[in-house]
């Protein structure tokens, strides 16, 4: 049976759509035995809602970001949180990896990573394009903190 030129490009295009719609997108925790078990937040059309939620999924990062724990700053780790609307992290939270969640703390920064770039597209959001870096560590009060920029002299 001859096939016509049209099926002998539909049928491949429609088999690659439904091959890539059974790929696994979401994170797994392979520790846990599977999936991260924490719906991404969604974008949803009222400003001071998701700037709410914005806020909330902020909070859940610091909260992950234990920095108590390390003796020495080279222990210490940071994270990239956020998303600025013309590209860069907002901020980093420091944190120690020896007593932090990292699988949770990594999660969560990619989610809010996501979200904020979901939230700077819908409402035209603007930013600053300065380069946010990662900030010098230090162990105070023993806990990691970013390291205060030294006086000028």
């Amino acid at each position: 049976m001859r096939r016509s030129p049209l099926s002998r490009t539909l049928v491949p295009a429609l088999a690659a759509v439904v091959l890539l719609g059974a790929c696994r997108t979401e994170p797994v925790d392979p520790a846990a035995g599977g999936r991260i078990d924490t719906p991404a937040a969604r974008v949803t059309g009222d400003q001071a809602t998701d700037r709410a939620t914005l806020q909330r999924l902020g909070q859940e990062a610091r909260a992950l970001a234990r920095a108590d724990g390390c003796t020495s700053a080279g222990e210490c780790r940071s994270i990239a949180i956020g998303a600025k609307a013309c590209g860069g992290p907002q901020s980093y939270l420091p944190y120690c990896p020896l007593t932090a969640d990292v699988t949770a703390l990594e999660a969560k920064a990619r989610e809010i990573e996501a979200f904020e770039r979901a939230f700077n597209e819908r409402y035209g959001i603007a930013s600053t394009c300065e380069m946010v870096m990662p900030p010098q560590l230090e162990v105070s009060g023993g806990a990691c903190r970013a390291a205060s920029p030294a006086a000028p002299g």
